[in-house]
């Protein structure tokens, strides 16, 4: 019995271990079918990378401002006696916009100038009694000075009645007047906006960092929303001191605005000139972006495990710069020649097989103009 037991026992651990053995070979051929196993090529479409020469800018949002821009006021208290204006309409320097009632004025320059010509004839008089002897030189005096302030009193009313003639000091557009006729008007009141608007100012801050490429005379473009077309300038002025809030520069622009479409106060779209760089442009849809930085696929040569050669990628890492229309500028990381992957990036993987095919191309062009735009 007990041999029978031990035969039994050990027949039964020769199976176990043939099983064993078996199942171990069955592994290691999958583990070697698997390992030798290359995935099906994914279709892709790729471009060649080239250089391009890329103008630098710096985008800023500016304010438009007038290069003269006054509200007119009045000079003296009086009351609306005449308005020479309409609300918007363009005025040149010196021209009447309101006029104030003189009466008053008036009537004391003629009671002034009436003073002034008895002081004249006084004058004349004594002139001829201090020739001959006759009066005193000390009474000559008087008169002399009794004459020049009659005088001075003629040209005092004379500017009086002038101040109360409302004028532009300057050529511009005019906004809506705050005055009505026979309204009374104190010293100081507002009468109507002034506004020059061609040249016009804009005006932005950009970082400091920015303020060594800066200089007089760069050219800007200003775009605003609503408005179809650039305006382009120079600018004129930058800043002597950085804000010490916010490290700004404060830059100020001159533009041409003979049709009047840029107004004070409204907030424009600036881009200044920074001269320009060399860069491989690639189309937008090249780039994989992640938070441990943006990357390219490069179709190559790549050996397989067996050693076989394939056409697979590699992931490269770049530094990205600006855009342009459908393009990305890439400043380091891709040199000129290199065929990258332009669509199905988010498929690929560090060494995968791909598939060229070119039939249909993603957009590529550095100044678009779509049908909605």
């Amino acid at each position: 019995m007990t041999k029978r037991m031990v035969v039994l026992i050990g027949g039964l651990v020769v199976l176990v271990g043939a099983l064993a053995g078996f199942k171990i070979l069955q592994v290691r051929a999958a583990i070697a079918q698997a390992s030798s196993f290359q995935p099906p090529p994914e279709a892709v479409t790729t471009v060649i990378a080239r250089s391009a020469e890329w103008p630098a800018s710096v985008s800023a949002i500016g304010n438009v401002a007038a290069v003269q821009g006054v509200t007119v006021s009045a000079d003296l208290p009086g009351i609306v006696e005449g308005i020479a204006i309409d609300s918007g309409r363009t005025v040149r320097a010196g021209e009447v916009l309101v006029q104030l009632d003189t009466r008053q004025e008036q009537a004391q320059l003629a009671a002034a100038a009436a003073q002034l010509e008895l002081a004249r004839l006084n004058l004349d008089r004594l002139r001829g009694l201090v020739a001959e002897g006759i009066t005193s030189r000390a009474d000559y005096d008087r008169v002399v000075a009794e004459h020049a302030q009659a005088a001075a009193r003629v040209g005092e009313i004379r500017a009086t009645i002038e101040r109360k003639r409302i004028r532009a000091p300057f050529s511009g557009v005019l906004g809506i007047r705050q005055v009505n006729l026979g309204q009374y008007l104190n010293g100081g009141d507002p009468v109507v906006p002034l506004q020059s608007l061609h040249p016009i100012y804009v005006n932005f801050a950009l970082p400091q960092q920015e303020v060594g490429r800066l200089r007089v005379g760069g050219a800007v473009t200003v775009s605003a929303e609503g408005l179809a077309k650039a305006f382009t300038g120079r600018i004129t002025a930058i800043d002597s001191i950085v804000d010490e809030a916010t490290r700004n520069v404060q830059v100020q622009a001159t533009l041409p605005n003979t049709d009047g479409h840029l107004h004070p106060g409204m907030f424009v779209e600036t881009q200044v000139a920074m001269g320009g760089s060399s860069v491989v442009a690639l189309p937008a849809s090249a780039i994989s972006y992640a938070p441990y930085g943006d990357s390219v696929f490069i179709v190559e040569d790549v050996k397989g495990p067996t050693g076989q050669p394939y056409r697979g990628v590699r992931q490269q890492v770049v530094k990205l710069g600006g855009g342009r229309g459908d393009q990305v500028a890439v400043l380091s990381g891709l040199d000129a020649g290199a065929e990258v992957v332009t669509s199905g990036v988010f498929k690929l993987r560090n060494g995968a097989a791909v598939r060229v095919n070119n039939q249909v191309q993603p957009a590529n062009d550095p100044a678009p103009k779509p049908e909605d735009n």
